[in-house]
């Protein structure tokens, strides 16, 4: 049986990303990945996804948000979020069309996955993913 604190966390609807640069990560957003923009101001730009909101937070900003941890500098990964694609390979392409470096792959996993990681702007890793036969 499920907890009740379990099912109230049933649903990701926000990450928000503590960046540098906030133009560069909505230009990253709008163009690569093609989001629109829902709100922004002069700290913020938020996009969605169809499933998900990620506000782009000037890490200026940041500091009351997680208060009184401190914003971590900007240096290696801490998190990587997966998006899965049915052409892991056709979607690196696309990628690479938009000038994003490519970490690694795509490689296919021993998991049954067929994978490749990028980052945004401020550092911030992701990966697609194909689920493989």
């Amino acid at each position: 049986m499920r907890s009740t604190m379990i099912k109230a966390l049933g649903k990701l609807d926000v990450i928000t990303f503590f960046v540098e640069d906030v133009p560069a990560s909505k230009k990253f957003y709008t163009e690569v990945f093609g989001l629109p923009v829902i709100w922004e101001d002069e700290n913020s730009a938020v996009v969605k996804l169809s499933n998900l909101i990620i506000n782009l937070l000037d890490v200026s900003e940041a500091p009351m948000l997680v208060e009184p941890v401190p914003v971590a500098e900007r240096g290696g990964s801490r998190a990587l979020l997966t998006i899965e694609v049915d052409d892991a390979d056709a979607v690196c392409a696309e990628l690479e069309a938009h000038g994003v470096t490519l970490l690694n792959g795509p490689i296919d996993r021993p998991w049954g996955r067929r994978t490749a990681a990028f980052a945004d702007p401020a550092g911030n890793t992701w990966e697609i993913a194909q689920v493989l036969d």
